[in-house]
Protein backbone atom coordinates (compact mmCIF):
# COMPACT_ATOMS: atom_id res chain seq x y z
CA UNK A 1 0.00 0.00 0.00
CA UNK A 2 1.71 3.47 -1.09
CA UNK A 3 2.34 6.14 1.66
CA UNK A 4 3.10 9.45 0.75
CA UNK A 5 6.10 10.61 1.96
CA UNK A 6 5.17 12.92 5.47
CA UNK A 7 7.75 15.94 3.65
CA UNK A 8 6.00 16.57 0.28
CA UNK A 9 4.89 19.87 1.25
CA UNK A 10 8.22 21.02 2.32
CA UNK A 11 9.33 19.86 -1.64
CA UNK A 12 6.99 22.74 -3.83
CA UNK A 13 5.85 26.23 -4.27
CA UNK A 14 1.99 26.86 -4.07
CA UNK A 15 0.84 29.97 -6.23
CA UNK A 16 -2.76 30.80 -5.57
CA UNK A 17 -4.82 30.57 -8.90
CA UNK A 18 -5.68 33.99 -9.92
CA UNK A 19 -7.70 36.08 -7.30
CA UNK A 20 -9.43 32.75 -6.31
CA UNK A 21 -8.67 30.67 -2.84
CA UNK A 22 -7.12 27.91 -4.82
CA UNK A 23 -3.67 27.39 -4.88
CA UNK A 24 -1.75 24.83 -7.19
CA UNK A 25 1.53 23.69 -7.39
CA UNK A 26 3.86 25.70 -9.51
CA UNK A 27 4.67 22.07 -11.41
CA UNK A 28 1.39 20.11 -11.82
CA UNK A 29 1.20 16.29 -13.78
CA UNK A 30 -0.14 16.06 -16.99
CA UNK A 31 -1.96 12.67 -18.35
CA UNK A 32 -1.47 13.97 -21.89
CA UNK A 33 1.17 11.37 -23.39
CA UNK A 34 2.01 8.34 -20.94
CA UNK A 35 -1.01 7.25 -19.36
CA UNK A 36 -2.78 5.89 -22.57
CA UNK A 37 -2.73 2.05 -23.22
CA UNK A 38 0.47 2.11 -24.62
CA UNK A 39 1.70 2.92 -21.18
CA UNK A 40 3.32 0.49 -18.80
CA UNK A 41 0.69 0.23 -15.58
CA UNK A 42 3.28 0.33 -13.04
CA UNK A 43 5.32 3.20 -14.67
CA UNK A 44 1.79 5.34 -14.45
CA UNK A 45 2.31 4.50 -10.93
CA UNK A 46 5.83 5.52 -9.97
CA UNK A 47 4.99 8.71 -11.92
CA UNK A 48 2.43 9.33 -9.97
CA UNK A 49 3.61 8.31 -6.36
CA UNK A 50 6.94 10.52 -7.14
CA UNK A 51 4.66 13.59 -8.15
CA UNK A 52 3.01 13.78 -4.90
CA UNK A 53 5.93 12.60 -2.69
CA UNK A 54 7.37 15.69 -3.90
CA UNK A 55 4.15 17.89 -3.10
CA UNK A 56 2.55 17.65 -6.83
CA UNK A 57 -0.94 18.13 -6.24
CA UNK A 58 -2.74 18.55 -9.27
CA UNK A 59 -3.04 15.51 -11.60
CA UNK A 60 -4.22 17.32 -15.44
CA UNK A 61 -6.58 14.87 -17.49
CA UNK A 62 -8.83 15.32 -20.51
CA UNK A 63 -11.54 12.72 -22.32
CA UNK A 64 -9.36 12.22 -25.19
CA UNK A 65 -5.99 11.88 -23.45
CA UNK A 66 -4.70 8.33 -24.40
CA UNK A 67 -4.15 6.66 -26.32
CA UNK A 68 -7.22 5.31 -26.69
CA UNK A 69 -8.99 8.09 -26.05
CA UNK A 70 -10.27 7.81 -22.53
CA UNK A 71 -8.03 5.49 -21.78
CA UNK A 72 -5.91 8.20 -19.46
CA UNK A 73 -8.88 8.72 -17.49
CA UNK A 74 -9.39 5.02 -17.18
CA UNK A 75 -6.06 4.17 -15.83
CA UNK A 76 -5.70 7.50 -13.77
CA UNK A 77 -9.12 5.83 -11.82
CA UNK A 78 -7.38 2.78 -11.26
CA UNK A 79 -4.24 4.30 -9.97
CA UNK A 80 -6.39 6.72 -7.67
CA UNK A 81 -8.20 3.63 -6.38
CA UNK A 82 -5.88 1.54 -5.37
CA UNK A 83 -3.65 4.13 -4.06
CA UNK A 84 -5.04 7.64 -3.52
CA UNK A 85 -8.50 6.99 -1.62
CA UNK A 86 -6.84 8.73 1.63
CA UNK A 87 -5.61 11.61 -0.02
CA UNK A 88 -7.89 12.53 -2.46
CA UNK A 89 -8.98 16.06 -0.22
CA UNK A 90 -5.13 16.75 -0.86
CA UNK A 91 -5.48 16.33 -4.44
CA UNK A 92 -6.88 18.50 -7.44
CA UNK A 93 -8.42 16.65 -10.61
CA UNK A 94 -9.17 17.97 -13.68
CA UNK A 95 -10.81 16.62 -16.93
CA UNK A 96 -12.05 18.95 -20.08
CA UNK A 97 -14.00 18.34 -22.87
CA UNK A 98 -14.14 19.69 -26.32
CA UNK A 99 -12.72 17.77 -29.11
CA UNK A 100 -13.65 15.03 -30.62
CA UNK A 101 -14.74 11.80 -28.21
CA UNK A 102 -17.51 9.65 -29.75
CA UNK A 103 -19.39 9.79 -33.19
CA UNK A 104 -22.12 11.50 -34.26
CA UNK A 105 -23.38 15.14 -33.70
CA UNK A 106 -22.89 14.80 -29.99
CA UNK A 107 -19.62 14.17 -29.26
CA UNK A 108 -17.14 16.87 -30.30
CA UNK A 109 -17.05 21.09 -29.70
CA UNK A 110 -19.43 23.02 -26.70
CA UNK A 111 -22.45 22.03 -26.51
CA UNK A 112 -24.56 21.59 -23.63
CA UNK A 113 -25.52 17.97 -24.76
CA UNK A 114 -21.26 17.19 -25.33
CA UNK A 115 -20.31 18.72 -22.01
CA UNK A 116 -22.20 17.39 -19.56
CA UNK A 117 -22.71 14.01 -21.23
CA UNK A 118 -18.67 13.77 -21.22
CA UNK A 119 -18.63 14.67 -17.88
CA UNK A 120 -20.45 12.21 -16.37
CA UNK A 121 -18.15 9.61 -18.95
CA UNK A 122 -15.60 10.93 -17.59
CA UNK A 123 -16.11 11.07 -13.72
CA UNK A 124 -17.12 7.30 -14.31
CA UNK A 125 -14.07 6.34 -15.56
CA UNK A 126 -12.07 8.25 -13.06
CA UNK A 127 -14.22 6.51 -10.31
CA UNK A 128 -14.64 9.59 -8.58
CA UNK A 129 -18.06 11.61 -7.52
CA UNK A 130 -16.19 15.18 -8.97
CA UNK A 131 -13.47 16.49 -10.22
CA UNK A 132 -12.00 19.67 -9.07
CA UNK A 133 -11.68 21.43 -12.12
CA UNK A 134 -13.48 21.34 -15.58
CA UNK A 135 -12.68 22.91 -18.45
CA UNK A 136 -14.44 23.54 -22.00
CA UNK A 137 -11.13 22.08 -23.69
CA UNK A 138 -11.49 24.40 -27.09
CA UNK A 139 -13.60 27.58 -28.42
CA UNK A 140 -16.26 26.59 -30.55
CA UNK A 141 -16.82 28.71 -33.92
CA UNK A 142 -20.66 27.35 -34.07
CA UNK A 143 -22.23 26.80 -30.53
CA UNK A 144 -22.95 30.04 -28.58
CA UNK A 145 -20.97 31.21 -25.55
CA UNK A 146 -23.87 31.74 -23.59
CA UNK A 147 -25.05 27.74 -23.87
CA UNK A 148 -21.08 26.56 -23.45
CA UNK A 149 -20.53 28.61 -20.36
CA UNK A 150 -23.86 27.48 -19.20
CA UNK A 151 -23.23 24.04 -19.06
CA UNK A 152 -19.99 24.99 -17.25
CA UNK A 153 -22.51 26.77 -14.50
CA UNK A 154 -24.72 23.17 -14.61
CA UNK A 155 -21.53 21.45 -13.89
CA UNK A 156 -20.40 22.84 -10.61
CA UNK A 157 -24.08 23.85 -9.46
CA UNK A 158 -24.42 19.95 -9.78
CA UNK A 159 -21.43 19.37 -7.75
CA UNK A 160 -19.81 17.63 -9.87
CA UNK A 161 -17.18 19.99 -10.67
CA UNK A 162 -15.28 22.62 -7.65
CA UNK A 163 -14.37 25.33 -10.43
CA UNK A 164 -14.68 25.89 -14.35
CA UNK A 165 -11.99 26.38 -16.22
CA UNK A 166 -11.42 27.33 -20.11
CA UNK A 167 -8.89 25.99 -22.38
CA UNK A 168 -7.14 27.14 -26.01
CA UNK A 169 -9.36 30.38 -25.65
CA UNK A 170 -7.86 33.91 -26.85
CA UNK A 171 -8.20 37.00 -25.03
CA UNK A 172 -11.11 38.90 -26.68
CA UNK A 173 -13.40 35.49 -25.92
CA UNK A 174 -12.14 35.19 -22.77
CA UNK A 175 -13.19 38.40 -21.69
CA UNK A 176 -16.49 37.45 -22.95
CA UNK A 177 -16.11 33.95 -20.91
CA UNK A 178 -15.48 35.79 -17.88
CA UNK A 179 -18.72 38.34 -18.42
CA UNK A 180 -21.02 35.72 -18.94
CA UNK A 181 -19.97 33.06 -15.75
CA UNK A 182 -19.38 36.15 -13.65
CA UNK A 183 -23.32 37.14 -14.38
CA UNK A 184 -24.28 33.27 -13.49
CA UNK A 185 -22.00 33.04 -10.34
CA UNK A 186 -19.77 30.63 -11.14
CA UNK A 187 -16.41 30.13 -10.39
CA UNK A 188 -14.45 30.15 -13.25
CA UNK A 189 -10.69 30.68 -12.07
CA UNK A 190 -7.92 29.50 -14.84
CA UNK A 191 -7.18 29.06 -18.33
CA UNK A 192 -5.01 26.30 -19.39
CA UNK A 193 -2.99 27.54 -22.70
CA UNK A 194 -0.34 26.29 -24.86
CA UNK A 195 3.17 29.03 -23.57
CA UNK A 196 6.81 28.32 -23.97
CA UNK A 197 9.79 30.62 -24.70
CA UNK A 198 9.35 29.29 -28.68
CA UNK A 199 5.72 30.30 -28.53
CA UNK A 200 4.13 33.50 -27.07
CA UNK A 201 1.02 32.73 -28.48
CA UNK A 202 -1.23 34.19 -25.37
CA UNK A 203 1.03 37.05 -25.07
CA UNK A 204 0.11 37.78 -28.88
CA UNK A 205 -3.60 37.22 -28.66
CA UNK A 206 -4.38 38.82 -25.73
CA UNK A 207 -5.01 35.95 -23.22
CA UNK A 208 -1.95 36.45 -20.77
CA UNK A 209 -2.97 40.07 -20.13
CA UNK A 210 -6.51 39.70 -19.99
CA UNK A 211 -6.19 37.19 -17.36
CA UNK A 212 -4.24 39.01 -15.28
CA UNK A 213 -6.18 42.09 -15.27
CA UNK A 214 -9.01 39.80 -14.51
CA UNK A 215 -7.87 38.34 -11.86
CA UNK A 216 -7.55 34.72 -13.32
CA UNK A 217 -5.56 32.01 -13.35
CA UNK A 218 -3.07 30.71 -16.23
CA UNK A 219 -1.41 26.51 -16.17
CA UNK A 220 0.97 26.49 -19.60
CA UNK A 221 0.97 23.03 -21.30
CA UNK A 222 3.41 22.09 -23.82
CA UNK A 223 6.29 24.38 -22.12
CA UNK A 224 9.06 22.18 -23.00
CA UNK A 225 8.15 22.31 -26.50
CA UNK A 226 7.06 18.33 -27.16
CA UNK A 227 10.82 18.29 -25.92
CA UNK A 228 12.62 20.40 -27.99
CA UNK A 229 13.47 23.28 -24.98
CA UNK A 230 16.05 20.09 -23.33
CA UNK A 231 19.03 18.68 -24.14
CA UNK A 232 17.58 15.75 -25.41
CA UNK A 233 18.24 16.92 -29.13
CA UNK A 234 21.12 18.08 -29.40
CA UNK A 235 23.06 15.15 -30.11
CA UNK A 236 20.50 13.82 -32.78
CA UNK A 237 17.00 12.18 -32.36
CA UNK A 238 17.37 9.24 -29.95
CA UNK A 239 15.98 6.15 -30.87
CA UNK A 240 13.50 6.31 -28.59
CA UNK A 241 12.41 9.73 -29.05
CA UNK A 242 8.43 10.95 -29.41
CA UNK A 243 9.59 11.40 -33.08
CA UNK A 244 10.25 8.20 -33.77
CA UNK A 245 7.42 6.34 -31.63
CA UNK A 246 5.05 8.88 -32.09
CA UNK A 247 4.95 11.09 -34.60
CA UNK A 248 1.72 13.01 -34.15
CA UNK A 249 3.02 15.98 -32.05
CA UNK A 250 7.05 16.86 -32.90
CA UNK A 251 8.51 15.44 -36.50
CA UNK A 252 11.99 15.36 -37.70
CA UNK A 253 11.66 18.53 -39.72
CA UNK A 254 10.95 20.30 -36.67
CA UNK A 255 14.12 20.32 -35.63
CA UNK A 256 15.56 22.48 -38.38
CA UNK A 257 19.40 23.84 -38.29
CA UNK A 258 18.51 27.01 -37.26
CA UNK A 259 15.89 25.84 -34.28
CA UNK A 260 18.78 23.36 -33.56
CA UNK A 261 21.14 26.12 -33.13
CA UNK A 262 18.76 28.65 -31.05
CA UNK A 263 18.48 25.26 -28.77
CA UNK A 264 22.43 24.66 -28.09
CA UNK A 265 22.42 28.66 -27.09
CA UNK A 266 19.93 28.88 -24.84
CA UNK A 267 21.08 25.49 -23.56
CA UNK A 268 24.48 27.28 -22.80
CA UNK A 269 22.26 30.18 -21.12
CA UNK A 270 20.78 27.72 -18.44
CA UNK A 271 24.26 26.23 -17.79
CA UNK A 272 25.25 29.69 -17.15
CA UNK A 273 22.56 30.10 -14.89
CA UNK A 274 22.72 26.51 -12.88
CA UNK A 275 19.99 24.65 -15.02
CA UNK A 276 19.37 22.55 -17.20
CA UNK A 277 17.70 24.08 -20.39
CA UNK A 278 14.65 21.94 -19.50
CA UNK A 279 14.55 23.59 -15.89
CA UNK A 280 15.34 27.16 -17.27
CA UNK A 281 12.15 26.49 -19.79
CA UNK A 282 9.82 26.04 -16.83
CA UNK A 283 11.24 28.66 -15.18
CA UNK A 284 11.15 31.11 -17.93
CA UNK A 285 7.13 30.06 -18.15
CA UNK A 286 6.99 30.76 -14.32
CA UNK A 287 9.38 33.80 -14.08
CA UNK A 288 6.19 36.65 -13.70
CA UNK A 289 3.95 35.52 -11.26
CA UNK A 290 0.71 35.44 -14.16
CA UNK A 291 1.52 31.68 -14.96
CA UNK A 292 -0.46 29.63 -11.88
CA UNK A 293 1.41 26.12 -12.86
CA UNK A 294 3.16 24.48 -15.96
CA UNK A 295 1.84 20.77 -16.48
CA UNK A 296 4.81 18.96 -17.36
CA UNK A 297 4.17 15.56 -19.31
CA UNK A 298 7.63 13.19 -17.95
CA UNK A 299 7.80 9.71 -18.77
CA UNK A 300 9.92 9.23 -15.94
CA UNK A 301 10.46 9.79 -12.43
CA UNK A 302 14.10 11.21 -12.80
CA UNK A 303 12.64 14.01 -15.59
CA UNK A 304 9.95 14.89 -13.12
CA UNK A 305 12.41 15.72 -10.27
CA UNK A 306 14.65 17.52 -12.47
CA UNK A 307 11.58 19.43 -13.73
CA UNK A 308 10.75 19.95 -9.80
CA UNK A 309 13.74 21.68 -9.36
CA UNK A 310 12.31 24.68 -11.93
CA UNK A 311 10.11 25.88 -8.99
CA UNK A 312 12.61 27.01 -7.05
CA UNK A 313 14.73 29.15 -9.91
CA UNK A 314 12.23 31.23 -11.03
CA UNK A 315 14.13 34.57 -10.62
CA UNK A 316 15.91 36.03 -14.22
CA UNK A 317 17.31 39.24 -14.52
CA UNK A 318 16.64 42.10 -17.21
CA UNK A 319 19.50 41.06 -19.41
CA UNK A 320 18.82 37.68 -19.17
CA UNK A 321 15.47 37.71 -20.70
CA UNK A 322 16.42 40.15 -23.52
CA UNK A 323 19.18 37.61 -24.70
CA UNK A 324 15.88 34.92 -24.77
CA UNK A 325 14.25 36.99 -26.59
CA UNK A 326 17.14 37.68 -28.76
CA UNK A 327 18.09 34.19 -29.48
CA UNK A 328 14.06 32.40 -29.54
CA UNK A 329 12.42 35.16 -31.74
CA UNK A 330 15.01 35.69 -34.63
Amino acid sequence: MYKACDKRYEKMVYHRCGDSGLKLPAISLGFWHNFGDKSSYEAMEQMCFTAFDNGITHFDLANNYGPQPGSAEKNAGRILKEHFQSYRDELIISTKAGYDMWEGPYGNWGSRKYLLSSLDQSLKRLQLDYVDIFYHHRMDPETPLEETMGALNQAVKSGKALYAGISNYDGATLKKAIALLEELHCPFIINQNRYSIFDRTIEENGLKATAKKSGKGIIAFSPLEQGMLSSRYLQGIPEDSRIKTDGRFLRAENLTPERLEQIKQLNQMAEQRGQTLAEMALSWVLRDGVVTSVLVGASKPSQLLENIKAAHHTEFTESELREIDKISLQ
